[in-house]
């Protein structure tokens, strides 16, 4: 099964992309890991088709089974939160568009899928996201590395699902 992790912002996506096989040693593979960018002074609706072209393209290249995407919670900062929300849509419509199953996930919850810890620090999370995909260094920037650990996470929830079908 291969992962489509996003972390959404419209200056930054983060993206991440594995591969989880159940019956290897190595159960789940880093495929690609990264960032879509648009220009600050570019428009809001042309950065926010740039991400939805650029998210298409990475979906037909890898084509992924299943989408993790950070869910939204509380902003202190509203126009943070609308911008964010512009990204996420325009990422949840390019995937149901091809009707890949999305899987939602608190910052909250990756954490516990790759650390165990709920509050733990980005850097300690990123040394579990390159020890649990064998990386030579830390995924960076912060962006990529979030979006991994949401591959992550999503690779145990399924894993869980299917054992218990199973």
């Amino acid at each position: 099964m291969i992962i489509l992790g996003i972390d959404p912002g419209t200056a930054t996506t983060g993206i991440g992309i594995t591969e989880f096989k159940k019956s290897s040693k190595k159960q789940l593979t880093c495929l690609y890991y990264g960032v879509i960018s648009t220009p600050t002074k570019m428009p809001m609706p042309e950065r926010l088709n740039l991400l939805y072209d650029d998210l298409l393209v990475l979906i037909k290249k890898y084509r992924p089974e299943a989408v993790a995407i950070e869910s939204l919670f509380f902003f202190k900062n509203a126009k943070t939160v609308m911008a964010v929300s512009q990204a996420r849509g325009v990422a949840l419509l390019a995937c149901a568009q091809k009707k890949i199953p999305i899987f939602e996930f608190t910052p909250l919850q990756a954490k516990i899928a790759v650390t165990g810890y709920g509050r733990a620090e980005k850097q300690q999370m990123q040394k579990m996201i390159q020890k649990i995909l064998e990386l030579e260094k830390i995924p960076k920037p912060d962006d990529a590395a979030d979006a991994l650990a949401l591959t992550i996470c999503c690779s145990r929830i399924c894993n869980f699902k299917s054992s218990i079908k199973g």
